[in-house]
């Protein structure tokens, strides 16, 4: 069955601007990032909540696409243009992210895992290995 994510998000991005990026719901709790980034095909801002961890000045977010076996188009997006606005609570910012593997990618899903269980269970669901990416902001 397929999710349709716009309708889905729409209320949740919403709810995270008129509220400094607290929202209830299925991200209560669970620090929560909007990813906007330039639609691969249309060039048009498209913009996505995910849940992230912070690592250093770093935010760490995964492409889980809640365990479908297919990427989420802000992954795909950011494969064809890695820059992107990041906002977190009140604080919006110019970023760039990329794709990581190796121990890294091992260490900074261990601890996303940790921080949000759904992940893991997100893994369980796909035969796709699920991205994980850290977002830099870039320099002033």
């Amino acid at each position: 069955m397929a999710i349709d994510f716009l309708s889905y998000n729409k209320p949740i991005i919403e709810e995270f601007r008129a509220n400094d990026g607290v929202v209830g719901g299925d991200y209560e709790g669970l620090p929560l990032a909007l990813l906007v980034t330039k639609g691969a095909k249309t060039g048009k801002d498209r913009v996505s909540p995910v849940s992230f961890i912070p690592d250093g000045d770093r935010v760490v977010v995964t492409a889980t696409n809640a365990g479908l076996d297919y990427h989420p188009q802000w992954y795909l997006n950011l494969c064809a243009d890695p820059n992107l606005t990041v906002e977190i609570g009140p604080d919006k910012y110019a970023a760039v992210a990329r794709e990581i593997d190796g121990e890294e990618r091992e260490r900074l899903w261990e601890e996303l895992v940790a921080s949000n269980r759904r992940l893991g269970r997100y893994q369980s669901k796909t035969s796709r290995r699920i991205p994980v990416l850290v977002v830099e902001r870039k320099a002033a």
